[in-house]
């Protein structure tokens, strides 16, 4: 069975050889957004053959044709999710790594409203929250003293 980005690969016209079904198949059942290394370590278990080169290439061919979303998370490594049909936010806890994909109607709202107050119409937004667990025992916010 063809996965979600092998489908919207084709119906892009995107050449898709065994290899890159394997990436995208990766990719489709990825839910941590995956950096390039993780594709590659997960989609050469799959084949063998399958080169971290031909990851990069295959991932920058899927950015390109909008069928993945580009993130950086702030761990210095470029994250990938299948472009969501449906606009979402993250929230990525620095300690843990765990990235929490969320929607707030009240930030939507009020990210509108910032626009329209400074004279403009708000035509797309990435909003990524980076935090601690509450139950975080390291009370050291950055303050020294």
């Amino acid at each position: 069975m063809r996965s979600r980005i092998e489908k919207l690969c084709e119906a892009k016209g995107l050449k898709m050889t065994e290899q890159r079904r394997v990436i995208a198949r990766v990719l489709s059942e990825s839910d941590d957004h995956p950096d390039v290394d993780m594709v590659y370590r997960r989609a050469s278990k799959a084949d063998s053959r399958i080169s971290i080169a031909t990851v990069y290439r295959t991932v920058r061919l899927f950015e390109e044709a909008s069928i993945l979303a580009k993130h950086d998370f702030g761990d210095g490594r470029a994250r990938y999710e299948e472009t969501p049909a449906e606009h979402h936010d993250h929230l990525i806890d620095i300690r843990g790594g765990r990235v929490i994909e969320f929607r707030n109607e009240e930030i939507e709202i009020l990210q509108e409203k910032v626009a329209r107050d400074l004279g403009y119409r708000l035509v797309d937004h990435r909003l990524e929250l980076f935090a601690v667990p509450l139950d975080d025992n390291d009370d050291n916010d950055g303050d020294e003293g």
